[in-house]
């Protein structure tokens, strides 16, 4: 039977046990979701997570139909359908819709510190990653660790391996990053993406899964960096070395994804400790708190200061402060 003639005699509209969508999943055992039928699926998704999370099994059975399928069939059926919608999000098997991590406590939310070592960090001139680190939390427990030393494709930089020490000869053997990009993503998956300047890491690896055609990253992201800003706004310095420094944390090495995930994961895990002081006990308060809107008031009070202070005249300039605009703070280009 040709496609068209197939797409002609398809129903109309399909109910959760459609026989066409049960015969498009088991054809030759793969996955047969055809792209044109997402929105119902998702749709199908959104009304049975609306009552709560729900694993895989019960998902496959909502969405095509399929009541005793094998485990693992389902499990990636589920994925292929609902990891690249931002609607929803999977923690151990387990999925929800976005909206309920804003209630989850900090402490039982999954957490991903990841680390990347690159050739420079503009991808749009050709940039490409050496080395990627992601390390697993858990209730501020490090619980796993993912990391890899990747060829590049380019040479390196001399300046870069000065700094990091990865040669072009470590690296000549290593896999690329499309031969890696699928274990990856399994270690990032269903977790809040963590980084020191989350978006040099975010951006870096985004770019890569582009190139490679293997989708874009979706979930929530918080920076560290941003968030010692508002925890310690004490500290002169709030890079790695400096933070790791104040917490007398001392890492294997510096500039490199493993060490420097690792040592970012710790700071983290102090980091969960402080608010937890402060009332921020869960994600929704945490944006606030990151807003300067936590503890409720904050925000208002400190705008009653601010009026409150004398106006300087017209015409008299300001002084712009320089921002850095590197990957840490204190000037230079390193987070660290």
């Amino acid at each position: 039977m040709g496609p068209e003639r197939e797409r002609s005699q398809r129903p109309q509209a399909a109910s959760a046990g459609d026989p066409y969508l049960r015969g498009k999943i088991w054809m030759n055992g793969g996955l047969g979701v055809r792209w044109d039928d997402l929105p119902l699926l998702r749709d199908r998704a959104v009304s049975l997570l609306e009552s709560g999370p729900a694993g895989s099994p019960a998902l496959a059975e909502e969405m095509f139909g399929m009541r005793y399928g094998p485990t693992g069939l389902a499990a990636s059926l589920v994925r292929e359908v609902l990891n690249d919608d931002p609607r929803f999000r999977s923690n151990r098997g387990r999925w929800r819709l976005s909206d309920e991590l804003a209630a989850l406590p900090l402490r039982e939310t999954d957490f991903v510190v990841v680390d990347v070592e690159s050739t420079g960090g503009t991808p749009a001139r050709g940039d490409r990653l050496t080395e990627v680190a992601a390390v697993r939390m858990v209730g501020g427990t490090i619980v796993d660790c993912w990391e890899s030393l990747i060829n590049p494709r380019r040479p390196i930089p001399p300046s870069v391996t000065r700094l990091t020490d990865i040669t072009d000869a470590m690296v000549a053997d290593a896999p690329t990053f499309a031969q890696l990009a699928d274990e990856l993503r399994g270690a990032l998956e269903g977790a809040v993406f963590v980084a020191h300047n989350v978006s040099f890491d975010w951006r870096l690896l985004q770019a890569e899964y582009e190139r490679c055609k293997g989708g874009r990253l979706h979930g929530d992201v918080l920076c560290t960096l941003r968030l010692a800003r508002k925890l310690h706004p004490e500290l002169p310095r709030r890079s790695l070395g400096a933070l790791a420094d104040y917490y007398a944390i001392e890492p294997e090495r510096w500039h490199r994804a493993g060490p420097d995930a690792r040592a970012t994961a710790e700071i983290f895990g102090r980091f969960l400790g402080r608010l937890e002081e402060v009332g921020v006990i869960d994600w929704g308060r945490l944006q606030l708190f990151l807003k300067g809107e936590w503890p409720p008031g904050e925000k208002k009070a400190k705008r009653k200061n601010k009026g409150s202070k004398k106006s300087k005249k017209k015409g008299s300039k300001k002084k712009a402060s320089k921002k850095t605009r590197g990957r840490g703070e204190g000037g230079g280009s390193s987070k660290r």
